[in-house]
Order: structure tokens, then sequence, then C-alpha cells
């Protein structure tokens, strides 16, 4: 038996970070999902180097992205020995704005965009044992340049990969007595997207 891990993370270079150290514990690609936040336009479509500090936009076409776009999904996404960081598929979600997805992550994130929320991003936390106040909780952090890791893994070492996960894992408790407090009460889509400039300030509010 296994069990889906959901952290959440400040932005896509910490969540790589946590997927690389579950992948050198000894967890599987196929096992690990990321959906992180492209508000800041790291990832560019075509680009085949996925480090935010060195993507580039190769011919600036991705046929992954172009198929979301026209609610056909991502298409292939790359993974398995390569590690889940080797295939990012970008896409546009309602209430959330642009993310990238690797890993398993990819069919959750696709389903937001071609069926809505429900089956989604939202759907699969719930289905995957995440309540759904949490799942709104941790897509309003993506929203807010956040990034989702989820990982399954063997209920035996729950405690062991929860270890590591939570190293640089955001205080999900914090951030919504933070978000409450700021007006928000659950998922929307039709909420605005964050720009740059507001995700930089969002993240100094909890650096101070």
């Amino acid at each position: 038996m296994t069990k889906t891990i959901t952290r959440v993370y400040d932005d896509y270079l910490v969540a790589e970070n946590t997927v690389r150290d579950l992948e050198n514990a000894g967890l599987g690609s196929s096992h690990i999902g990321i959906v992180a936040s492209n508000a800041e336009g790291w990832h560019k479509p075509g680009g085949g180097d996925v480090n935010p500090k060195h993507d580039k936009d190769r011919d600036g076409k991705d046929d992954r992205a172009e198929g979301a776009a026209t609610g056909g999904g991502v298409g292939a996404i790359l993974g398995g020995a390569a590690g889940v960081a080797a295939g990012l598929g970008m896409l546009a979600i309602p209430g959330i704005g642009p993310v990238v997805a690797a890993g398993w992550a990819v069919a959750l994130a696709s389903g937001a965009v071609g069926g809505g929320v429900v089956g989604g991003v939202i759907g699969a936390l719930v289905e995957s044992g995440t309540s759904k106040e949490n799942a709104e909780l941790y897509v309003e952090a993506l929203r807010r340049g956040g990034a989702i890791v989820t990982a399954k893994v063997p209920d035996d070492e729950v405690g062991r990969y929860s270890e590591i996960m939570d190293r640089t894992a955001l205080d999900m408790t914090a951030r919504e007595h933070a978000y409450r407090n700021s007006g928000w009460n659950g998922y929307d889509p039709d909420a605005p997207v964050y720009d740059v400039e507001q995700i930089r300030r969002e993240r100094e509010t909890y650096r101070l």
C-alpha cells in the first residue's frame, strides 16, 4: 500500500531540490510530481533547460504548451530515469495562472485546464487524501508563486520521506491564517493572476 504526501514550497527551485532529495533517497521518479507557478516566466516554451536561472527559449514553440492552450493537455512529458524535472509542461489554469507540471502531476494539472478544477489540481489532491480545505489552500499558495510536490510512498516509509519533504516546506497553518486575514476564503476561478511584483512582495512578507 502507498500513501500520498503533499507539501508546498516557496518556488520551483526549492521544490526541485526536494524532488532530487527524494530521488536520491530511492523514490522513483514515477512516484513524484510537481506543479509550480510560472507567473515569473522562468520556464519558457521550447526551452530545453528547466533550471529557472538558465532556461532559454530555443524555437519559441512547444507542442505540449500549445496542446494545453487548446484543451488537449500537455501531451507526452518526459520522466523515468531522467528524473521528474527532466520534463516540464506549461499550462494556464483559471484562478491560478500559468504553471508548469512534471511527473504524475501532469495529469492532474492538465485536467484543471480541460475539465475545470473538478478532476484537476484540487480534485486530484482530494482524491489522493488531502482535505478539500487543504487542497484549496495549497492551490492558493501556487497562485501566489509557490510549488506543490506530491510523493506516492510505501506506507512503512512515510516517516522517512515526510522528513525529507518537511525540511524546506512552507508552514501552511501560518499561511492559511495570513491568507484569510487578507480576505481569502477559498478557491476562486475568477481570482486575478499574481504578477512578478506581487509574488516578490508576497515572498518578502514572510521573510521579515
